[in-house]
């Protein structure tokens, strides 16, 4: 879908979502620069742009395939020609034979961390007649799904998934999304390198018990953005290093320049006296993440950047509250919107979790130097 050269962001409806091609293409040069300096493959989440134009982006730049978060994001993405996906969530009975479905037609990695979940599997792809991919997912501290690396269940599932007849063993996979509780640089760098020894440690115990496994597959934007020892690990998933955000600068995986998208919205209100200013962005624009504020700092919903070509973020300005359609901006300090802000101005908010903000779009409008030379389609269908 191109958009005809003559639009502008003054002809956008809003809110409107914006990607900034100089900084999109910087934040993909680097983590592909990245990933080969410390020796692993790139296979990139696509759910924080679920974006087909920016996948082949990071095709282009070296990725071995892609990750997805969702089954329609699998079928969508291999509807548009990637042939090498895995579906980083634990694999549900409800969708197995959907997902059986789409591995005949794709190579799609499912994941499993339970022995149920791993029978199912089993049965539906005997009774396709098909060889399914499959990781064994292991929980590195995060706490969420995956199964303890220091269990017998953890080797007892790795040897059942090695030996079934009906799938193909890739290996160990983790994620350490409680980088995103790290505070600084020495933080990251402990979660990286716990998320790495939990997956190559087993690795290593597992090809000791003469159990082969192919694959050692990590990541997360926070970690990968600090680790500095990747041995023994193949792969690496980060997701938001393409756009970043306002959390993300908060932990230090990047700085504000580095945030490529944001949202186009207009002043619809400002109340003479009454010290607030109204954007058309709401919770259905920009998500509710509340993001990640130091001590002291006061609550923000984003940032905002007066210039709608772009330009700094104004620290004066603070987006207190969303509600569904609308954005309420008060000042910093007393006075601070005297005579600024009038109804019809328009400004960038730059998110608090861009994943999260774009899903709540249909379309990305890609600018260059203040012109929009694309508009690309959002897959977010559940």
């Amino acid at each position: 879908m191109t958009t005809p050269p003559t639009l502008t962001l003054a002809d956008l409806p809003t809110p409107a979502l914006l990607v900034e091609r100089s900084v999109l293409e910087h934040n993909l040069d680097r983590m592909a620069e990245r990933t080969r300096r410390l020796g692993v493959a790139l296979r990139p989440h696509v759910k924080t742009h679920k974006c087909v134009e920016i996948a082949r982006r990071q095709m282009d730049r070296g990725a071995i395939g892609l990750t997805v978060s969702t089954l329609p994001e699998a079928e969508a993405f291999a509807a548009a020609g990637f042939d090498d996906l895995t579906w980083a969530v634990p694999v549900a009975a409800g969708k197995i034979e959907r997902a059986v479905d789409l591995a005949r037609r794709v190579t799609l990695r499912l994941l499993v961390d339970d022995g149920a979940a791993l029978d199912d599997l089993e049965r539906a792809a005997a009774a396709a007649g098909a060889r399914i991919h499959v990781w064994l997912k292991i929980d590195c501290g995060y706490h969420r799904a995956g199964v303890d690396p220091e269990s017998p269940a953890a080797r007892a599932l790795a040897h059942r998934m090695a030996r079934s007849r009906h799938l193909v063993f890739d290996g160990l996979l983790t994620h350490a999304g409680h980088s995103y509780a790290a505070r600084d640089d020495a933080g990251r760098l402990r979660i990286s390198e716990a998320e790495r020894d939990a997956v190559v440690s087993l690795a290593r115990r597992l090809r000791q018990e003469r159990i082969p496994v192919p694959g050692v597959s990590l990541g997360s934007t926070p970690t990968l953005t600090i680790a500095e020892d990747l041995g023994g690990v193949t792969e690496a998933r980060p997701g938001n290093y393409a756009f970043f955000d306002l959390s993300q600068v908060a932990i230090g995986s990047c700085v504000v320049e580095e945030i490529a998208v944001s949202v186009l919205s207009t002043v619809i209100s400002h109340p003479p006296g009454a010290g607030r200013a109204v954007i058309d962005a709401g919770a259905l624009a920009l998500s509710r993440d509340p993001g990640i504020r130091r001590d002291g700092e006061l609550p923000s919903m984003g940032a905002v950047c007066p210039d709608p070509a772009g330009g700094r973020v104004d620290p004066s300005l603070r987006l207190e509250s969303l509600s569904q359609e609308h954005g309420i901006i008060h000042p910093a300090q007393e006075g601070g919107l005297e005579g600024r802000l009038p109804v019809g101005t328009r400004l960038r908010v730059l998110p608090n979790h861009s994943c999260l903000a774009t899903a709540c779009h249909d379309e990305a409008h890609l600018v260059d130097r203040g012109r929009i030379i694309d508009t690309w389609r959002i897959h977010r269908r559940r």
